[in-house]
């Protein structure tokens, strides 16, 4: 596994070897089983994570009392809630496993002392978080005028490990389809193909 943070930190950082040992001798990596909850809706997080290894699905529970999917996180994705402005810092999103999973786990309250120790961790994670950001707003923006068929051919395209990896009824609420739509898409699509 810390072969896999080797590898990401020399993507995002132009640290030497040396260096990259020394902060990954201090990240501590944790396996989760499948069904664990990082942390619930309402749930103040104290703590930020990095797979390595599995799949976490976000969702929140709406007025009506159902679940509403809205990412899947999967290798080489990073969960951190940024709500430092809200006044009770709680989440709102839950965050469970959907697979046993392995993922750096980092302390927020601890952060700052690793960037200090770390300068180029710090410049690192910023530009990690600014190309997510900028991948968000792409897909958001595409999934807004986008219909239910080219959102799932979108997600063919780009995330096509999710379809054999998560239940129906989730991609379905993480499309913003029922599950009997995405079945009538997918029945569609499939047919067509060569």
């Amino acid at each position: 596994m810390k072969d896999i943070l080797y590898k990401y930190m020399s993507r995002w950082t132009s640290l030497n070897e040396e260096d990259q040992q020394a902060i990954v001798s201090e990240i501590r990596i944790e396996e989760f089983k499948k069904g664990t909850f990082l942390f619930k809706q309402g749930e103040a997080p104290t703590k930020c994570y990095f797979i390595l290894r599995g799949c976490v699905r976000q969702y929140a529970i709406d007025e009506e009392g159902r679940e509403v999917t809205s990412n899947f996180y999967t290798e080489e994705q990073a969960i951190a809630i940024f709500n430092h402005h809200k006044p009770d810092k709680s989440s709102d999103y839950t965050f469970i496993c959907m697979e046993d999973s392995v993922m750096v786990v980092g302390d927020l309250d601890a952060e700052k002392d690793m960037y200090n120790k770390h300068p180029q961790l710090e410049s690192m994670t910023r530009r990690m978080i600014e190309e997510n950001l900028g991948q968000v707003q792409e897909e958001f923006a595409v999934f807004i005028a986008s219909s239910p068929e080219k959102r799932f051919k979108t997600l063919l395209m780009k995330r096509p490990s999710l379809i054999d990896r998560v239940p129906q009824h989730q991609l379905a609420s993480y499309l913003g389809m029922t599950p009997e739509s995405l079945s009538r898409i997918k029945k569609r699509i499939y047919t067509d193909l060569p």
